[in-house]
């Protein structure tokens, strides 16, 4: 059943015309819960109360199915615009996004053109900015476009999804790079020709990725909500004298809070992905397919309404 839930919530986080009608209808059916407002302003608040309880903060402005020019631009514009609040308020917050929203698909002029734009306004205002992965037909594409920015930024990193059977060699190309990894299992729904069918496989080679990665001295972010993933790296750094400020754990908003709290208060870096914009919808989908707890919270929320 959990995989019938997680197949139909995927299959609808695609669908354009129910993407449409979200933007349309704003933040109902309990989607506020993990979108923190439609405004910068709005997520400006969220990240401040974040913060003063010992929080740092991702912030990504949402967008999908971005098809032309003008709409990337309008894209990088927000991702701009939110850097620059990040500045002026002083945020303990970087920046997140999918490069599909600047211009991936469009053509290469348009995503680099858009990217260094963004770049450019994040070391003015000192914010580091880590590029989304996507799906598997986009992963190629990602790493490429990564490693020239990379070549030109310092405050630029990506992400590794656990779930590609390709993931150990992109560890190794990436190395020379010396890469800012957010580490991740993976979130979208790949063909097993592709990808790691077994929940077991793919924690297996999670682990393996965050001992390499932390082995070869390289800044890793753990994001995960596995209690077990989680154990594992504390143990890893603490056997083999990995300081804490090599690594940090992420959590996605709305999702465990009072865990993201606690190990705050245990001296790791614990940075929250907060997401905000209108475009909420797809983002909404994968995290109800993520676990079928937060389809019940959702359910409850609006009973109670």
């Amino acid at each position: 059943m959990e995989k019938i839930m997680k197949d139909f919530f995927l299959f609808l986080s695609k669908n354009r015309s129910l993407t449409r009608a979200a933007k349309k209808y704003g933040l109902k059916f309990g989607a506020a819960r993990f979108v923190a407002g439609e405004t910068i302003d709005q997520a400006v608040s969220v990240i401040k109360e974040l913060n003063a309880k010992g929080l740092a903060v991702t912030i990504d402005y949402l967008g999908e199915f971005v098809d032309n020019e003008a709409e990337a631009n309008e894209m990088a514009d927000q991702s701009i615009e939110a850097i620059k609040a990040i500045g002026r308020e002083k945020l303990d917050s970087q920046l997140s996004l999918k490069m599909t929203s600047m211009g991936l698909d469009i053509s290469e002029q348009t995503v680099l053109g858009n990217m260094r734009r963004i770049l450019d306004a994040a070391k003015e205002n000192n914010v580091f900015v880590t590029i989304d992965m996507e799906d598997y037909a986009r992963c190629e594409k990602t790493l490429q476009i990564f490693k020239k920015l990379r070549s030109e930024y310092d405050n630029v990193g990506t992400v590794i999804q656990a779930y590609l059977y390709r993931t150990e060699q992109d560890m190794i190309d990436l190395s020379d790079y010396e890469p800012n990894l957010r580490l991740v299992k993976g979130a979208y729904k790949e063909s097993p020709e592709v990808a790691f069918p077994d929940k077991k496989d793919v924690d297996e080679n999670f682990k393996k990725i965050i001992e390499m990665h932390l082995r070869n001295g390289h800044y890793t972010a753990v994001a995960s909500h596995d209690e077990n993933i989680i154990a594992h790296t504390k143990t890893f750094a603490e056997q083999n004298g990995i300081p804490k400020s090599q690594f940090e754990f992420q959590m996605l908003y709305g999702i465990m809070p009072e865990r993201q709290i606690e190990l705050g208060k245990e001296g790791y870096t614990m940075r929250v992905y907060v997401p905000y914009g209108t475009d909420w919808y797809g983002y909404f989908m994968r995290r109800l397919a993520e676990r079928p707890a937060n389809v019940a919270f959702i359910l409850k929320g609006m009973l109670k309404k």
